[in-house]
């Protein structure tokens, strides 16, 4: 399958990209999908009460509606999260609103949670659950609110009600930038009434308590230090399971060309990964390593996984990397995790989360036997 993705990888970036990725998915869907992965003891991480297989997971944005998690699963990865699904059927923003940046591995998007609503995306999921057996990983979703939602915290709400019993567990994503006001409830005191709410549904939920979900939050990359310390104090204070950082950024980095520097979005890959890892750097700090973090935004090797997990990754999550690399990306970096876990002398990759926080000494000696 390896050989049949560098076939069409030349086809699927001649094409618009929306095109591309619906094609990619009825290719999947068909039976198309490669198998991979690599097994090794070394990469099992326990997080959120659930056991990961390896620490690499799907970012939420490829599997919109829930369609292809056993394909992706086969893939190898540890665990996918699916969505965002928002409660009602929506378009998103017009066309076109993805712009690729070949030269810089990264993307622009201003999709704005199109999908086929909450119902479908329950239907899908359920029909995955119903498989025996359903492939080793934990499935996470993510949840949004309708463009024109008159209370977003009720489009939350449904959508933890309705996925409590199916997910390992749920994100809540209020930091995209493409839906208006999203990011607005960021904001401390917004922030802390929607917590309050979604964490009692979810603990209200009609699942018993050993099943509960975890409750996770996604936070943007483009916020200020006064922001990160009101979402480590709150995120702590409420009992949320973790913290997914980060989402894409609205800022255009000088190596971004000019032409794709005048297009609204967020911009994911390789030109968000110094902005991630930071942002993650700081929540690891303000949290004091007490929340299970996850680290998305640029991550496209081995290296990536290790310094993002440094930082005080638990978990991490790969998405723009994947589209310019393929499947094999996933093998090849669980491999090369393994190996580097080895040479450092350490017995689990669970050791290397928040070593660049720990004494100088511990961290340059992990690095020279890496």
């Amino acid at each position: 399958m390896i050989n049949l993705y560098a076939c069409l990888r030349p086809v699927l970036m001649a094409m618009d990209p929306e095109r591309a990725h619906r094609m990619t998915l009825n290719l999947l869907q068909k039976g198309f999908a490669p198998r991979g992965g690599f097994t090794d003891e070394c990469l099992t991480v326990k997080a959120f009460g659930q056991i990961f297989p390896n620490p690499l997971g799907l970012a939420a944005g490829f599997d919109k509606d829930a369609e292809v998690i056993a394909p992706l699963f086969n893939m190898g990865f540890g665990f996918i999260e699916a969505g965002t699904v928002t409660p009602l059927p929506q378009d998103g923003n017009p066309k076109p609103r993805i712009f690729r940046d070949v030269q810089n591995a990264s993307v622009i998007n201003r999709m704005g949670f199109p999908g086929a609503g909450l119902a479908a995306f329950v239907d899908n999921v359920s029909a995955w659950r119903a498989q025996t057996p359903n492939p080793a990983g934990v499935l996470g979703v993510n949840i949004g609110m309708n463009k024109d939602a008159a209370s977003p915290f009720e489009d939350y709400r449904q959508g933890i009600d309705a996925l409590a019993p199916l997910a390992d567990y749920i994100t809540i994503n209020i930091s995209s930038p493409n839906t208006p006001g999203l990011r607005d409830l960021q904001q401390e005191n917004a922030l802390e009434n929607l917590l309050a709410g979604l964490v009692a549904a979810r603990d209200a939920a009609d699942v018993p308590p050993v099943a509960r979900p975890a409750l996770l939050l996604k936070v943007a990359p483009d916020l200020t230090m006064a922001q990160k310390e009101a979402i480590a104090m709150l995120a702590r204070r409420y009992g949320l399971d973790g913290l997914i950082v980060s989402n894409t950024t609205t800022d255009r980095p000088d190596d971004l060309p000019s032409p794709l520097r005048e297009q609204a979005g967020g911009l994911s890959g390789r030109l968000l990964k110094r902005k991630a890892h930071d942002t993650l750097h700081d929540f690891y700090r303000l949290t004091n390593g007490a929340l299970p973090l996850v680290g998305v935004g640029g991550i496209e090797s081995a290296e990536d996984v290790w310094d993002r997990m440094a930082a005080g990754a638990t978990l991490v999550q790969i998405y723009t990397g994947l589209v310019y690399q393929g499947p094999q990306m996933v093998t090849r970096i669980q491999k090369d995790l393994a190996a580097r876990v080895r040479r450092a002398g350490l017995s689990s990759i669970a050791e290397v989360t928040g070593l660049a926080h720990r004494a100088p000494q511990e961290e340059e000696a992990a690095d020279d036997a890496a």
